[in-house]
């Protein structure tokens, strides 16, 4: 999986197409992605202990890694690529106009 958490995506599918955010959770092994305020569902939760309060609550839901483009600051949405430097360390590029990501 190329993204990463704190990522600026925007997304490309689903009914929150065109917003854009950062990732707050990648789960890899799902190849799904985290996106502050996408995909929000409302979930019936109970009071747990003495200080949490119970109610419904408006809580993100993890959304498939393919429905969002990662945002270059110079050119906008794009894909990623991969480069290594002289040290042979990875880097990720924009497929557009070759800049890191």
């Amino acid at each position: 999986m190329k993204l990463k958490t704190g990522d600026r995506v925007m997304v490309i599918a689903g009914k929150d197409a065109g917003k854009e955010s950062r990732i707050a959770r990648v789960y890899p092994e799902k190849n799904k992605v985290l996106v502050e305020g996408v995909n929000t569902a409302k979930r019936h939760t109970k009071p747990r202990g003495q200080t949490m309060q119970g109610g419904i609550i408006d809580k993100d839901m993890p959304i498939d890694a393919s429905n969002v483009m990662i945002i270059c600051e110079k050119c906008g949405p794009t894909r990623i690529g991969a480069r290594f430097d002289a040290e042979g360390r990875k880097h990720r590029i924009c497929r557009k106009c070759g800049g890191d990501l």
